[in-house]
């Protein structure tokens, strides 16, 4: 959350940070005044104050509240707040959902008379309420791993994207596969997967999508390049990204999806290290790549990482 901000400041705040560059970041809020003594009796009055400081028009309003156990009990409020709050906005030309460049109001309430009222801009934000995507997963997934790769898939790609890039026909290899969540995760796309690890998969995955192989994934490389490469292996962050790195610089995979165990101290350091080491022997095998990495809402532990080759110039 970024504040204090203005109408005026928030374009040069949304040029100077990328969302899709943060690494510990949920979400970005560009955030006016903190409003005190809201009375029950009219608490949208001020509160659309506040909005018109900030911006003109508003794509969306979002009522959210901190992500802790005491805050959740505001949820009722959120609610009951939300049709008025809309319908006084939209007869005051503050509410344009058609705009979809305008941005969008957040409204987070701290308790039942305060609140932070502020701003995000879409395409540099993350698109869910307080930063939270919502994952489904098939039940009798064998592990909560599968809510990991879940929430991975749609914070890197578009919808677009999954459908088209995790069609069945689409072939994979997990490694570090037990007890098997991400594999389950990705046949229920329809992904054929070699999953490889030396311990045992559990749940239904005695499937014909799924082969698994009993062996060391830091050497195990397939006969044929595949689609994906997701990897959850327990092992120091360096050599996983040198694992994926080596994986997408000599073709046998052309996007990964995979985890790093991190330090205790100096997270953001063990990151970028790992994100030098891959871009460097990206470079070395002249491939143009998309290389992110995100902490996710369902794995807080450690961080995911995202790498796709991206065609040749002039393709």
């Amino acid at each position: 959350m970024l504040r204090p901000a203005r109408a005026q400041q928030i374009d040069t705040l949304h040029r100077r940070l990328d969302f899709d560059s943060l690494v510990f970041a949920r979400q970005i809020v560009y955030c006016g005044e903190r409003i005190h003594g809201l009375a029950a009796a009219d608490r949208v009055t001020p509160l659309l104050a506040a909005a018109r400081a900030l911006a003109p028009r508003y794509s969306e309003i979002l009522l959210e509240t901190a992500d802790t156990d005491d805050a959740k009990r505001l949820s009722a409020l959120c609610r009951a707040l939300a049709v008025p709050l809309a319908a006084r906005a939209d007869e005051q030309g503050l509410l344009a959902p058609s705009d979809r460049a305008a941005p969008r109001l957040h409204v987070l309430l701290l308790d039942g008379s305060s609140a932070w009222v502020g701003s995000s801009a879409p395409g540099n934000s993350s698109p869910w309420p307080q930063g939270i995507p919502r994952v489904r997963v098939a039940a009798g997934a064998p592990s909560r791993s599968a809510h990991k790769l879940a929430e991975a898939l749609r914070v890197f790609l578009t919808p677009d994207e999954q459908r088209r890039l995790l069609a069945p026909g689409a072939r994979a290899v997990d490694l570090g596969a037990a007890p098997g969540g991400w594999t389950w995760t990705l046949i229920h796309h329809g992904v054929r997967v070699v999953a490889v690890d030396n311990g045992p998969l559990k749940g239904d995955l005695d499937n014909a999508l799924v082969e698994h192989l009993r062996t060391d994934g830091f050497r195990y490389r397939p006969r044929k390049p595949v689609d994906w490469l997701t990897c959850d292996i327990a092992a120091p962050p360096a050599r996983v990204a040198a694992l994926v790195a080596d994986w997408i610089a000599e073709g046998h995979a052309r996007q990964a999806i995979f985890n790093l165990k991190l330090p205790m101290k100096r997270r953001f350091d063990a990151v970028e290290q790992c994100a030098t080491l891959m871009r460097e022997r990206l470079d070395r095998a002249r491939l143009r790549c998309t290389l992110r990495f995100r902490q996710l809402y369902h794995d807080r532990e450690e961080v995911t990482g995202f790498c796709r080759v991206l065609p040749k110039r002039g393709r």
